[in-house]
């Protein structure tokens, strides 16, 4: 128990940090799009790649390379994450993780339906209705931290559980919604690679080396079959073996332990600073004012908070679950507008939805907006709630001592 909580903890603290870096790419991003660096900004991105032989070489743009490629490095994080918090973690059990599940759910759906309001019979923008349901967990814990040791562990770990099921529904509507004509040939070659990898957990190979190989073949064969190629991280994730073997570390925590922190200073950085270039030449407030914008950073700002606060509301109400140790009504509100910061994750669904580079202009100013009206919201509440929660367990430290304050001048 007490492993498992040093490693939420230190989980807890390198996303924070994470977080604040990643505010710091999208702001850079933001800067090259609108300067004189715009040109060699967009050269990067549109710089072409190819990689193997003949008819096996696999041509793409870099922007291309770092949303389908780098991503699927993410994804098998996430995968690992997902893994291990339903095998041992925070969802191991009903109990456990049926308020978060509720959170999420309600988190999920009720951005989509506002979304949907504004957009409703515009079959061109409809497809962006799953991106303003997502959450990026770095940048919310970033924005936690700023509020140091006065943030309960409790919620940040609420936040956490919200944050992996979100994910998995992510990977879910990715799957189901966002895949292009299938070819049954490679996606029965990529079923196979999975089929080798989990007998390479049955026989207890604590060895990274082969997973990775298949990983590679998986993630050709179903960038090939039409399915996002990014879910074949995840796919071999669920391999990865999750048991001790001869008292060494799972190879699962020794994975997640070496990949996270390239993937939360690098891969995630990276693909910030390519996604967010919102070029805001010839904007005005009446472009936010379109349907797409709109409903995205409606979604994000409106249908997350109430989303989340809601089901979290009914949930504790019907008595299906209790509200964490030391956790108000206002620290789960705060919570649920920090669940509103998108970005990473919203870009991403865009990317999926909409192909034209002026569709995604207009998608990155919806999540830009939403997820920075959802920042400063839940920052202002957990503000508040953190300062009222110290200035109560001043009083009640001064009551047991004896000790009064000042009176007022």
């Amino acid at each position: 128990m007490e492993k498992a909580f040093t490693r939420v903890q230190a989980f807890l603290k390198l996303e924070a940090s994470a977080g604040l870096v990643l505010m710091g790419v999208a702001l850079l991003a933001m800067f090259a799009a609108n300067s004189t660096l715009a040109p060699f900004y967009g050269g990067f991105l549109d710089t072409n790649i190819r990689v193997g032989v003949s008819s096996l070489e696999i041509s793409k743009p870099a922007l291309l390379w770092i949303n389908d490629g780098l991503m699927a490095v993410f994804f098998f994080l996430v995968g690992l994450e997902i893994k291990r918090e339903v095998l041992s973690g925070e969802l191991s059990s009903l109990d456990k993780a049926l308020l978060p599940i509720l959170a999420a759910i309600g988190g999920m759906a009720f951005p989509a339906l506002i979304f949907v309001w504004f957009n409703w019979g515009n079959a061109e923008t409809l497809p962006g209705w799953a991106v303003p349901t997502a959450t990026d967990i770095a940048l919310a814990l970033g924005i936690l931290a700023l509020l140091g040791t006065r943030v309960p562990v409790a919620l940040k770990v609420f936040l956490l559980a919200i944050a992996i099921i979100d994910d998995l529904g992510a990977i879910v509507i990715i799957a189901v919604f966002y895949t292009s004509d299938l070819s049954v040939n490679a996606l029965t070659l990529s079923m196979l690679g999975f089929a080798l990898a989990v007998a390479l957990n049955r026989m207890g190979v604590q060895r990274i080396g082969p997973y990775a190989i298949i990983g590679v073949f998986m993630w050709v064969c179903v960038l090939k079959s039409g399915v996002h190629a990014t879910l074949a991280g995840v796919l071999i994730a669920l391999t990865i073996p999750l048991k001790e073997k001869d008292g060494n570390k799972a190879l699962l925590l020794r994975a997640e332990h070496a990949l996270h922190p390239w993937v939360a200073y690098l891969i995630l950085p990276l693909f910030a600073f390519a996604n967010a270039g919102v070029s805001l030449s010839g904007l005005s407030l009446s472009d936010l004012a379109q349907p797409l914008p709109l409903g995205i950073a409606a979604g994000l700002f409106l249908g997350k908070q109430i989303g989340v606060f809601a089901f979290t509301w009914i949930g504790v109400r019907a008595g299906m679950a209790r509200l964490p140790k030391d956790v108000t009504w206002q620290h789960v509100y705060g919570v649920a507008c920090l669940t509103g910061v998108g970005f990473t994750m919203s870009l991403f669904i865009g990317s999926l939805a909409f192909s034209s580079a002026e569709m995604m202009n207009t998608v990155r100013l919806g999540v830009i907006c939403g997820s920075v009206l959802s920042g400063l919201a839940g920052y202002g509440a957990l503000r508040t709630a953190c300062n009222g929660r110290t200035r109560d367990a001043d009083d009640t430290v001064r009551r047991a001592s004896g000790t009064h304050s000042a009176p007022a001048r």
